[in-house]
């Protein structure tokens, strides 16, 4: 059963559904240690960085346990961005850290937010993008962006070129709203769910290292 976090910044209501349409069962755990027993988590969130200071450290922890375990873990939206080490948008509140780099507010674009459809451009083999085509449609509300790191799977072009679709092992994250993003929004989501229902098996890419982090 994947575990749904609560933190008071997302449409948890949406992404229910779009889990539902998935054929996903899930919950929302009320304490960090039903995290324990989860098959995948779920990190959902919309508008400000410092919104994620809500995640207090025992939640923080049981996260990373989960991760070091091999439990898959998907940030949307702000929950993406709170993978990386933290955000110019609240620079006191710190990310997961499960990814390396800052995110940072989105350069040269003729307006910010960025809201409404856009491409992806897929730019390596990913087990989250699989089956879609080379640049799907997906729907976005952001003012804040990723960097391009080695964790990148797929970019998109607004002002500039930011991540918009992260996977380092175990941990995905995607800009966009899934949810809200029609087919190919349901495919990333069952994509997740599918994987969250593999064997369990153990993270051999940083092997030196408690949680996986690119």
């Amino acid at each position: 059963m994947i575990a749904l976090l609560d933190y008071g910044a997302g449409n948890l209501t949406s992404v229910r559904k779009a889990l539902s349409a998935c054929g996903a069962e899930y919950f929302t755990p009320s304490g960090p240690s039903e995290l324990d027993g989860a098959a995948g988590i779920v990190i959902p969130g919309v508008g400000h960085f410092g919104a994620t200071s809500a995640i207090g450290a025992g939640w923080r922890d049981a996260v990373g346990d989960a991760v070091s375990r091999g439990t898959p873990l998907l940030g949307i939206c702000l929950g993406m961005q709170f993978l990386f080490e933290g955000s110019e948008e609240a620079p006191d509140a710190p990310g997961l850290g499960l990814l390396e780099g800052r995110c940072v507010r989105i350069r040269g674009a003729v307006k910010v937010p960025h809201v409404g459809w856009n491409d992806l451009t897929i730019t390596r083999p990913s087990r989250l993008l699989d089956g879609l085509p080379a640049q799907p449609q997906v729907y976005f509300t952001h003012s804040y962006a990723a960097p391009l790191t080695t964790a990148a799977a797929a970019t998109t072009e607004y002002g500039s070129t930011f991540a918009t679709v992260v996977e380092c092992d175990n941990v995905f994250g995607v800009q966009f709203h899934p949810e809200k993003s029609s087919s190919a929004g349901l495919q990333i989501l069952r994509s997740f769910v599918a994987i969250t229902r593999l064997p369990d098996s153990p993270i051999t890419r940083f092997p030196d290292s408690p949680i996986p982090r690119c």
